[in-house]
């Protein structure tokens, strides 16, 4: 991948975790900006059954490992039983601390690769938010922090509590509701279970919390921790349970100086969970892939679009990969994440890498892992366990599907 195509990526698709917990910080010296009307639709990034970027093309080209191809179809499905209410990652390129209410390309690429598919199961909802920016964060890696950081590092979670509770009075009307987050998001959701949903009545309502690219806290041999009443996922019918992982290459464990698979506040009795959703088990599994086939979020070690070697470019958004990555939750050196292998041929006509690394000046990032792609990684397995939890949730409720 070259570093203009890197750049691209680093820009559009969520590049950048929030380091070490920011979201956390409470404003100091400044008063909370005003409120956002979330009864604007403008001030949400996808609605069910509105044009925006969640009604995208989520037609897949299958590669298999002998270099045919087949073309996946895909529909949403306007009369899905249940909701999903999701967080977007840290992907604004506003230039202050937080983010405006504007979508710009940024957060509309990457709810087209982190969400638009799930609309095959559920209801979409996707508030737009005050997040803490790339900007922001760049500066703060840099040592050179902007100014009003602190201050205003809390105004996102505030915005999307607001969303949460404007949907949960307008839209919600008795339905289960999936939490989908990645990194930024994750860390939103996770400080909105444990605040607003844990042991409180609206818990019945939650179906599964999908909390990816975080460092979710759990008690070292247990399925709880920061949540006192919303285990770990332990099965595909189970409800009201969360999956959270983050996602490195198995030949490239995290460094010691990795800012995921570990606890941000050190405890011997807590370690980062990890759920493989691909079968919400220690074992290995063959994971469901669904990558961008180019630009920026480019799948293949080759040219944009060359997944076999010497064969035809793929033209479709999206690129399916079976056999070819395998996950497994294993602890190493005090980590605890989700070992990627890639099941590489030399000897067959699929390429056999997949992009995913940050690179910074030139140079792998190491103690990322392959946070880029957490959820594309999974996505096929994802969409699958919030399709038998929400049947299952459904079924609790005595209704049938």
């Amino acid at each position: 991948m070259s570093r203009k195509m890197i750049a691209a990526f680093t820009a559009t698709t969520g590049a950048l975790a929030l380091a070490a917990g920011v979201w956390q910080a409470q404003a100091q010296d400044q008063g909370p900006p005003p409120k956002n009307d979330y009864a604007d639709k403008a001030s949400w990034l996808c609605w069910p059954g509105r044009d925006d970027a969640c009604a995208g093309d989520n037609t897949t080209t299958v590669v298999k490992a002998s270099g045919e191809t087949q073309v996946e179809t895909w529909s949403a499905n306007p009369e899905a039983p249940i909701d999903c209410f999701y967080v977007y990652p840290t992907v604004s390129n506003d230039p202050g601390v937080i983010s405006d209410m504007e979508a710009g390309p940024e957060e509309k690429r990457v709810v087209e690769q982190q969400l638009s598919r799930f609309a095959s199961q559920c209801r979409v909802y996707a508030p737009l938010y005050r997040q803490f920016t790339l900007t922001a964060l760049r500066a703060m890696v840099t040592g050179t922090p902007m100014p009003g950081a602190a201050a205003r590092a809390n105004t996102g979670y505030e915005d999307v509590v607001d969303a949460w509770n404007y949907y949960l009075e307008h839209e919600n009307n008795g339905r289960g509701v999936v939490l989908i987050g990645h990194s930024q998001g994750s860390g939103v959701l996770t400080q909105l279970i444990a605040k607003e949903i844990d042991g409180k009545p609206v818990q019945d309502k939650l179906v599964s919390a999908l909390l990816i690219g975080t460092n979710l806290p759990v008690k070292k041999g247990e399925t709880t921790g920061t949540f006192k009443s919303v285990p770990l996922c332990e099965s595909k019918t189970q409800v009201g349970c969360a999956v959270a992982y983050v996602s490195f290459r198995e030949d490239v464990p995290p460094p010691a100086n990795s800012r995921f698979g570990v606890p941000r506040e050190p405890d011997a009795t807590m370690e980062a969970a990890c759920v493989n959703p691909a079968n919400l088990s220690d074992q290995p599994a063959e994971m469901h892939a669904y990558l961008a086939s180019s630009g920026s979020l480019l799948g293949s070690s080759e040219e944009p679009g060359a997944w076999v070697k010497g064969g035809e470019k793929v033209t479709t958004h999206f690129v399916s990969v079976p056999g070819l990555l395998t996950g497994q939750c294993v602890r190493k050196d005090g980590f605890h994440y989700l070992a990627v292998k890639t099941n590489a041929d030399p000897s067959d006509p699929r390429t056999d890498e997949i992009a995913g690394d940050v690179v910074q000046n030139g140079v792998v990032a190491k103690d990322w892992g392959l946070h880029l792609i957490d959820v594309n990684l999974a996505m096929g397995d994802l969409v699958a366990l919030v399709k038998s939890q929400g049947e299952a949730w459904m079924a609790k409720q005595g209704h049938q599907h």
